[in-house]
């Protein structure tokens, strides 16, 4: 184990060909993979990774950069991945970046050393897609949990409380457009004013969590579990 520095986190088959397998890895990289070339899965097709910018990293880029959750589209043409502070798009044909990428804990990258002290750095949230591939949605601390437009001139990004009375907070920050040869949009949060708090200015409650969320495949409609409670919500 103390030779261990790679390890996977998560593995999803292709929705329409099931020869095709995607892994992610502790190390932020996600891999393809054709199990008709071998069934050892030592060698990849396509690498997906995003490089840190020269002098930019610190003791916790490698903590934040792990994958926790990857998710074909139902079309199988992008991946969907979730690290610990943001949500990224990619586009199976492109690997040299994310086609989007979409802010999540932002606001908390002040707070990193509290984060890493009460180990909730560690948490691993996962993410879905809408069956139509034009929404995407993750959890976050006080039982929020965010969805976001990825379709050409939607800007959405919403944020919504797991509760019997939940709240609707339009985020209205200024989107950047990606750089690549889609059209896809990035939402972009910033919460720099309030290192406690979420891009809506609301404290963030770091024992309450949104890990475990999906999407219906046909249906326009999320299920949530927050503490011991399963919430659905349909829009």
């Amino acid at each position: 184990m103390e030779d261990l520095t790679e390890v996977i986190t998560c593995a999803e088959f292709h929705p329409t060909h099931c020869n095709t397998l995607a892994y992610s890895s502790s190390k932020g990289a996600i891999r393809l993979i054709d199990l008709r070339q071998s069934a050892l899965c030592d060698n990849h097709s396509k690498l997906f990774e995003e490089h840190e910018a020269p002098g930019s990293k610190s003791f916790f880029t490698e903590i934040i950069a792990s994958v926790s959750d990857i998710k074909f589209a139902r079309d199988g043409r992008h991946i969907l991945s979730r690290d610990y502070m943001t949500l990224k798009l990619w586009d199976l044909n492109m690997d040299s970046g994310p086609v989007a990428t979409f802010q999540v804990h932002e606001h908390l990258r002040p707070k990193l050393c509290d984060l890493y002290e009460n180990d909730s750095i560690f948490d691993k949230f996962e993410c879905c897609l809408s069956g139509d591939g034009h929404r995407l949605a993750t959890g976050s601390y006080s039982n929020l949990f965010r969805v976001f437009g990825c379709t050409s001139g939607n800007t959405e990004a919403t944020t919504l409380e797991a509760s019997r009375n939940p709240m609707r907070r339009q985020v209205a920050n200024p989107t950047r457009p990606t750089r690549t040869l889609t059209s896809l949009t990035r939402a972009v949060r910033r919460g720099g004013e309030n290192a406690g708090a979420d891009g809506n200015g609301n404290s963030n409650d770091f024992s309450t969590k949104l890990l475990h969320l999906a999407w219906h495949p046909t249906e326009n409609s999320i299920a949530c579990a927050a503490g011991n409670s399963l919430y659905m919500y349909y829009a």
